[in-house]
């Protein structure tokens, strides 16, 4: 991932030096668990571990500089962590294992360290949004759909279904760190034919890895439900930006994203104050699910495997969780930032002459005797009129002689009620609150 979307805390995850931590911890403990069931000498096992090389820099490119003549990457690190014990000890670096064996619980180790910073970034973004739903609770904006001004409702309400989702995302990052929170250390095909159970049970209780049954490697829909999850995020990240910027065009004008002294929204025009946050996350938004597919295909490999998952998994696993961090921090930022413009709102819920009251004022016509297409035919009539000659539009049905004829049977004070139309707004904050608590 290019510098400019790495989170600090997602680098260290994914770094090379942390990499090759996590396979020296792997062999390190696969050794010492061999030395407790009396296959290699104590004394060995605590050399291997004493004179374990320190994972820096220096490490790193003695162990790229190996892998140029071996051309295998777990084959040069074994041969440089082995150089650097000494032997006969070094020698039990890496007894009864495969490389996968190593990689793949190494691999679901640097996961769930990714999870874990993924579940409590989805956290504070919950966090925000649930602070800006409820300080905008009662904020009356126009509902739209398809584009077009629907009915009332409230900004508070519509961040606290974006809440909700943040939140069902947070579900799904869980659930993807349970199922990648496991290893394997079951050799060749699976089978223990090489190291026995015991080892792989020591291990994974050092780490807090779940040993799973496996062929050479974890089965891959574990790591699919990883990217799914991240692709998940991300759109809902998505959601909320794609919303955000329709709501800061010029012509709507509801919503600002914070502007920071000596920012520039454009480098020809002064004026210009751009939505390059939200814009940012819909773009990124758009690799983190690319990925989920190449991820995918990754499930099916040949036989009790082949590589041809590695090289992609090289790619995606890192710079899907680190775009997901990034993409929900960015979001926690604009949220923080957000300028909410409620006069403008209530301007633009206005702005339709009261046509947002047409269900009320159906459905007041269908309680008062009328068929429902003969009240749909009267109040479109007089809503298109309203809207062509830009006059009220209760003044419009109040003239409209088959309203009239009804003597008073809809009682426009009733239809035309804001309050009605949010009475029952609470529900949405009831559900909030639960996830509050």
């Amino acid at each position: 991932m290019i510098d400019r979307y790495r989170t600090p805390e997602m680098t260290a995850v994914w770094d090379d030096r942390t990499r090759f931590s996590r396979w020296l911890e792997v062999e390190l403990l696969a050794t010492e668990a061999h030395a407790a069931l009396g296959v290699v000498p104590a004394a060995d096992a605590r050399t291997c571990r004493d004179q374990a090389p320190t994972i820096n820099d220096a490490f790193v490119e003695a162990v790229l500089e190996r892998e140029a003549i071996t051309n295998h990457d777990v084959a040069a690190f074994v041969d440089v962590v082995q150089l650097a014990i000494g032997a006969p000890a070094g020698s039990w670096i890496h007894y009864g294992l495969t490389s996968s064996d190593v990689v793949d619980t190494a691999l679901c180790w640097a996961m769930r360290d990714a999870a874990d910073l993924l579940i409590t970034a989805s956290t504070r973004l919950l966090d925000s949004l649930i602070t800006l739903a409820r300080t905008h609770r009662n904020t009356v904006m126009i509902g739209r759909t398809h584009g077009i001004h629907a009915e009332p409702t409230t900004f508070g309400a519509k961040v606290a279904l974006w809440a909700l989702q943040v939140d069902r995302d947070r579900e799904r990052l869980r659930a993807a760190r349970d199922g990648v929170a496991v290893m394997k250390l079951s050799g060749a095909v699976g089978t223990y034919s090489n190291i026995p159970p015991e080892v792989e049970a020591h291990v994974g209780a050092a780490l807090g890895l779940t040993p799973v049954p496996a062929t050479q490697v974890i089965a891959r829909d574990r790591h699919a439900e990883f990217l799914w999850a991240c692709a998940s995020v991300a759109a809902t990240c998505e959601l909320v930006a794609v919303e955000l910027r329709h709501l800061q065009r010029t012509e709507v004008g509801e919503v600002r994203e914070g502007f920071s002294p000596g920012q520039k929204g454009s480098s020809a025009m002064p004026h210009k104050r751009n939505p390059i946050s939200a814009e940012t996350i819909s773009g990124l938004a758009r690799v983190v699910r690319s990925n989920l597919l190449a991820g995918l295909q990754d499930v099916a490999l040949w036989h009790e495997r082949d590589i041809s998952h590695s090289s992609v998994e090289r790619v995606i696993l890192p710079d899907s969780s680190m775009l997901a961090h990034y993409l929900m921090n960015r979001l926690r930022r604009l949220i923080d930032g957000l300028e909410v413009l409620g006069d403008r709102m209530k301007e633009n819920l206005n702005s339709s002459h009261g046509l947002v009251f047409s269900q009320p004022v159906l459905l007041a016509l269908v309680a008062a005797g009328s068929t429902r297409d003969e009240a749909y035919r009267i109040v479109q009539r007089n809503a298109m009129r309203a809207w062509d000659e830009r006059r009220s539009f209760r003044e419009i049905l109040e003239a409209d002689p088959e309203i009239q004829a009804m003597n008073g049977a809809v009682d426009f004070d009733a239809t035309f009620n804001l309050e009605s139309s949010l009475a029952n707004i609470d529900r949405t904050f009831a559900a909030l609150d639960r996830i509050a608590d």
